[in-house]
């Protein structure tokens, strides 16, 4: 019996999204994603109206998980200086079977600046994101956490601006190390 299309459809923005996440939207050729998910070029073409569209796709796969990653530990009984240790560590610590660097982090440099659809894609990510840190941090303070001169926002603005710069930093080589002097830094605001 054939797998249903929906199965295809999802294996094939999983690998799709690792083609793109390792290489960037330009110099991923159709023939890389067909070598990737498995497909012929006409399956993609058939399944996908184009390369940009699985691009599309896949960086919103990417998007959920993360994002559903974030939500869940923002949603943990656990002190918020643990929490924000861990989402930076996330970067510090890569899991080893990812490619290096972050996938939104790089469509913001690659394709942000030129492609006005990618660009509201990571604008609405980047607000959905800052809002789970946000929320996270605004409930600290509430429970003591942290002092009334602590302001969410901002900080939700950090953290997320440290964690992409840990991983353009990843993405360039620094060495472990170096990301964790950065990491321990941003914690001490915490």
């Amino acid at each position: 019996m054939a797998r249903p299309r929906k199965f295809e459809e999802d294996r094939a923005v999983e690998a799709a999204m690792r083609a793109f996440w390792d290489a960037g939207y330009e110099a991923t050729s159709t023939q890389d994603l067909c070598a990737a998910t498995g497909l012929g070029r006409s399956s993609i073409y058939n399944t996908f109206a184009s390369k940009h569209d699985l691009f599309e796709r896949a960086l919103r796969h990417y998007m959920d998980v993360h994002n559903g990653s974030l939500a869940e530990l923002m949603d943990a009984d656990l002190p918020i200086k643990e929490k924000v240790r861990t989402v930076l560590w996330w970067a510090v610590e890569p899991d080893p079977e990812e490619p290096a660097g972050c996938m939104v982090v790089n469509a913001s440099i690659e394709l942000a600046p030129h492609d006005s659809v990618i660009a509201e894609v990571l604008r609405r990510d980047e607000a959905k994101r800052i809002e789970l840190l946000r929320t996270g941090i605004e409930a600290a303070r509430i429970r003591g956490e942290l002092g009334p001169e602590h302001d969410p926002l901002a900080l939700a603005r950090f953290v997320a601006a440290t964690v992409n710069g840990l991983r353009v930093a990843e993405r360039g080589g620094a060495d472990r190390g170096a990301l964790e002097s950065i990491a321990n830094v941003a914690l001490t605001v915490f």
